[in-house]
């Protein structure tokens, strides 16, 4: 069975075309040229199944039924399940916990089958503990470092948005702008993996189309997994 698998998200829409467990084919679209969604897909072979991860709003799940429709098959929006493939989900409201951040769950737990934090880096960065026992434990959601360089350009009349680079004492604006964003994002992220290590080992799995911004920072034990979700979704089709 050929599956299509499609994370859209607020930023960026990435596929992959999936077949026996092999990824055939990958491609990323930014959000804001989504209407050009057909065109690309019209180069894709045609699938027998569809699953996507939404978290762009209504408008865009309408583009990818629309860019989808061609084919014939199903068409899958994942939501957030109490369990499913071996992860446990005690959101408070399950459903609503975000369909990006339950595949990259799921895909942590099928990787290390081990205590975990999933952090994903993009327009915004989630933060999401697994237990050693696959159970969702809680995460924060912050805003990504373009979104709080952009928020503090626009809350404060003189911190124009400009490119900074990292600095430890930074002495210009952009800079600090820059170094602000990045030390907000690793500490949040260190102090939960500090709360969760202090139940055993733990590893940090990181993903996103911002890692490369926050990686080198960490200083933590960590892997890069790119394409979490997409990952994440596979495994849900193979088990559906």
């Amino acid at each position: 069975m050929k599956m299509l698998l499609i994370d859209a998200g607020n930023s960026r829409i990435k596929w992959a075309t999936v077949e026996g467990g092999l990824w055939l084919q990958q491609n990323v679209l930014e959000s804001a040229h989504a209407p050009a969604l057909s065109m690309a897909f019209s180069e894709l072979p045609p699938p027998d199944r569809i699953l996507i991860s939404n978290v762009a709003g209504e408008n865009m799940a309408q583009l990818l039924t629309a860019a989808c429709a061609a084919w014939h098959c199903p068409v899958e929006f994942i939501v957030a399940q109490i369990k499913q493939c071996g992860v446990r989900n005690p959101y408070e409201h399950p459903a609503l916990l975000g369909s990006d951040r339950w595949a990259a769950l799921i895909a942590a737990w099928h990787q290390e089958r081990a205590s975990c934090l999933v952090v994903n880096c993009g327009t915004a960065t989630t933060v999401d503990a697994l237990s050693a026992e696959g159970e969702f434990l809680g995460g924060l959601i912050l805003p990504g470092v373009d979104m709080m360089r952009s928020s503090l350009a626009l809350g404060a009349a003189q911190l124009a948005h400009a490119e900074g680079v990292w600095r430890v004492f930074p002495r210009n604006t952009a800079d600090a702008m820059f170094s602000g964003s990045i030390q907000a994002t690793v500490g949040a992220i260190r102090l939960q993996f500090e709360a969760l290590a202090v139940h055993g080992s733990v590893r940090c799995l990181l993903s996103g189309g911002a890692a490369d911004n926050v990686q080198s920072h960490l200083k933590l034990p960590l892997v890069r997994v790119d394409n979490l979700v997409l990952r994440g979704l596979q495994i849900i089709g193979q088990e559906n």
